[in-house]
């Protein structure tokens, strides 16, 4: 099937043709004249001085038949008028026009897989849309311009219906109907000439595959026009990396049922022989950096010739030497072969070009964030060498504000100059203000109901200002924070928060205690950049703690312990210090980097203690749509002196975000009273966790399968005994815990959601299971 588009033969040309042999006859009726004056019949929208710049003659010149007959063929080809006639009477030159009707709109019925407006610009480009003149040969044009369309989203059965409605002062209004039809499926591909690799190699790099058991999920077996054309380049790059240097192929050959509905698609491969590397060098102005460039050189004499590490080669050249100020550096492999041995020799040519300067960077776009919040962003400086790796990070950093939607750096030549470039930094602002009101629901927190309002770039200083609520069946929050994310110059960030939470420990199934501990208190942080992706942080918060509804026979045996201890009420001083590096591609759906974070806790006053914390996060892609994560967290706290780690600052673990298919919460002592839950002082949890690709979203990376191991363990620092609830309810609640399962991720409208199906894979007597979990919606 042929992809060149022919279009309908122009009646249009037709008109001007008839009137070219016309004319003639028509002039011959009358001899030369002097024009006395010139008149015009029948125009409506037309202006009468658009049709006097078309006449070859003037009032006071002499008119002639060829000149008639030139004035006929002129004025059909404007396209403006049906017919076209030319009377004289008394030395007087009478023009009688017939205009065609102009469109006056332009509709779609029953278009669901286009939107309008692309569609319209489409027709634009043939000449068709509102306040055109109106012709039969280009409402032709439009129509198969619209077939064309449909048939490259592979919908051949679809019909298109012109409807024409006159409407007043010589207009018309275009309507298409249109029966979309069903996609048509792919029943088969052939791939013929294949010799090296078989069928089903070349066929699993290919996204379209033929219709089976999983494509009605998967929708593979659509058959798309610009997939297609994907897959042919992907098994052309498939035997450049093996080798194959001579590899052609023809243009694929798709054919189609009598019914419309499958498709076959045949593709015929010119294979050729692999070629080995016999010599790589580098040629051109090497600027003296051959021993900086050729560890770069990522292709080896000997191996089997890649045209992905040649363009990797290139890449990482170009890159250094952007570094170095050569904006526009030029590397070219150039392999020659020898088909008798099937080798090649590989040159990569190198031009560096001038090496340039930034004069100027210009901010635009910005008509409410200041100047200084972009600027303090930028890695590149004004007057430095031009620094491609430096503008790569001041791009990605103003990027992760989160204030634009969109940015957009671009480099400029300075007029004048061969030394100097500008760079422009474009971007388009975006709300920063968020008043919200959220519902979520957890396995363990169960409702959630969450409110609040933020201003990340308040004033447009890049400050942030926010005020959230928040509740469950466990937690009640309300925080009040402001942050400077510059409060000096060098970058030091400073938060100040305010907050008062109330808390109900998580019970068990048994439970039946009844108590709360509320917490007010206000604190200050900062954060201090040593790197691009590092971060030293350390900050103080002051507490008061309150333990209220207690009574004896219904308060925990662990709380009233506490109480006797440190007393209802508690106030103390926590000083933090941490550590933080990340190198995530992306916080929300990460596919590679890591990040880890270190810190510490330390309390004085009435609650002395400190509590130890770690994590580290890697992610390892695989291929183009899987990653394989890795998650470690360790916390360990202990009191100071003689007395127990409180309570009210225990750790919990269970659940969504450490061991799923363990009920939330429920790992660690019980309490020998009430058998609740108390978490404890010291938690490990790891996880390995395997993201797949969900069929059908390739355009939200956001939304992913997965499958996973978790393991994790939590006990109380400092004392051997591990409290089993009540007459010893529970087998081992301190022990290692281990489960497998599977889950859904996706960063939804309403929150992070986050689904499991989990089996407890040495689940002990006593000990509460919940296969099947789910978050959604975010808390404190």
């Amino acid at each position: 099937m042929s992809s060149s588009r022919k279009p309908p033969f122009s009646k249009r040309a037709m008109s001007v043709l008839l009137a070219a042999l016309l004319a003639p006859s028509i002039a011959s009726a009358f001899t030369p004249f002097t024009v006395r004056d010139i008149q015009v019949n029948g125009i409506q929208r037309v202006d009468v001085g658009t049709i006097f710049s078309y006449l070859p003659v003037k009032v006071g010149e002499q008119f002639t038949e060829e000149q008639a007959a030139e004035a006929i063929q002129r004025l059909y080809a404007t396209g403006f008028f049906s017919d076209v006639s030319i009377d004289t009477t008394n030395n007087v030159l009478v023009v009688n026009v017939q205009e065609r009707p102009t469109i006056a709109s332009v509709s779609f019925n029953g278009m669901r897989e286009f939107d309008d407006k692309a569609i319209l610009k489409s027709l634009a480009q043939v000449g068709f849309g509102p306040g055109r003149v109106f012709d039969r040969s280009m409402l032709e044009r439009a129509e198969f311009e619209l077939k064309q369309q449909y048939l490259s989203k592979g919908k051949y059965g679809v019909e298109v219906s012109p409807i024409i409605t006159p409407l007043p002062r010589n207009r018309v209004g275009v309507s298409f109907d249109i029966f979309e039809g069903d996609l048509a499926k792919i029943g088969s591909i052939r791939i013929i000439g294949n010799e090296a690799f078989s069928e089903s190699t070349l066929l699993d790099e290919m996204e379209l595959t033929s219709s089976g058991m999983m494509t009605w999920y998967t929708g593979t077996n659509k058959y798309s026009r610009e997939k297609l054309e994907g897959d042919v380049e992907r098994i052309r790059s498939y035997y450049l990396n093996r080798g194959f240097l001579e590899y052609t192929a023809e243009p694929p050959q798709v054919s189609i049922s009598p019914d419309r509905q499958d498709i076959s698609i045949t593709l015929t491969v010119h294979e050729g022989q692999p070629y080995k590397v016999r010599s790589v060098k580098l040629a051109g102005d090497l600027l003296g950096l051959e021993d900086k460039i050729q560890p770069m050189v990522a292709v080896k004499e000997g191996e089997t010739f890649s045209a992905e590490k040649s363009s990797a080669t290139a890449k990482a050249i170009t890159d250094y030497l952007g570094t170095l100020g050569y904006a526009f550096a030029n590397v070219n492999p150039n392999p020659v072969l020898d088909r008798e041995s099937h080798e090649t020799d590989l040159t990569f040519y190198v031009d560096p070009g001038r090496r340039v300067y930034v004069r100027r960077i210009q901010i635009g776009g910005n008509t409410r964030t200041r100047d200084e919040v972009i600027r303090r962003e930028m890695r590149q400086q004004e007057a430095a060498w031009y620094d491609a790796g430096s503008i790569k990070t001041s791009r990605d950093r103003i990027d992760r504000l989160g204030y634009f939607n969109d940015v957009n750096v671009t480099t400029a030549p300075v007029a004048g100059s061969t030394d100097q470039i500008d760079v422009n930094v474009d971007v388009k602002e975006k709300p920063t203000g968020l008043i919200n009101l959220g519902v979520g629901y957890g396995s363990t927190d169960k409702l959630i109901l969450s409110g609040g309002i933020s201003q990340d770039n308040i004033f447009g200083s890049g400050n942030t200002l926010s005020l959230q609520l928040n509740t469950s069946k466990t937690n009640r929050a309300v925080v009040v924070s402001h942050t400077n994310p510059y409060w000096t110059r060098d970058g030091i960030s400073k938060t100040t928060s305010v907050y008062y939470r109330r808390t109900t420990p998580y019970d068990s199934r048994d439970s039946f205690g009844d108590y709360r501990v509320t917490s007010i208190g206000a604190g200050m942080n900062f954060g201090v950049p040593i790197s691009e992706f590092d971060r030293v942080f350390a900050g103080f918060s002051y507490e008061h703690n309150k333990l209220s509804d207690l009574s004896p026979q219904y308060t925990p045996q662990a709380y009233q312990d506490f109480v006797k201890e440190y007393g209802e009420s508690t106030n103390a001083v926590i000083f933090n210090v941490g550590w933080s590096k990340d190198t995530r591609d992306s916080a929300i759906a990460p596919t590679k980097g890591g990040y880890t974070r270190l810190s510490g806790d330390l309390s004085a006053g009435d609650l002395r203690y400190y509590m130890l914390s770690a994590q580290q996060q890697y992610y390892l892609p695989f291929g183009r749509a899987y990653t394989l994560a890795f998650n470690g967290q360790v916390d360990w706290g202990k009191a100071f002196g003689d007395k127990t780690f409180p309570v009210i600052k225990n750790i919990y673990g269970g659940g969504i975000g450490s061991v799923r298919g363990f009920e939330g919460a429920s790992l660690g002592p019980r309490d020998t009273l009430t058998n609740d839950y108390l978490g404890g002082s010291r938690r490990i949890v790891g996880n390995v966790q395997l993201y797949l690709p969900f069929p059908g979203a390739t355009r939200d990376r956001t939304l992913r399968w997965f499958v996973f191991a978790d393991a994790g363990q939590i006990q109380t620092t400092g004392n051997s005994v591990c409290y089993r609830g009540i007459n010893n309810q529970s087998a081992d609640p301190c022990g290692w815990k281990y489960s497998a399962g599977i889950g859904l991720s996706w960063q939804s409208p309403l929150g992070p959601l986050q689904l499991s199906f989990a089996r407890a894979l040495n689940a002990k007597e006593g000990d509460d299971k919940q296969a099947f979990q789910f978050q959604i919606g975010t808390g404190f």
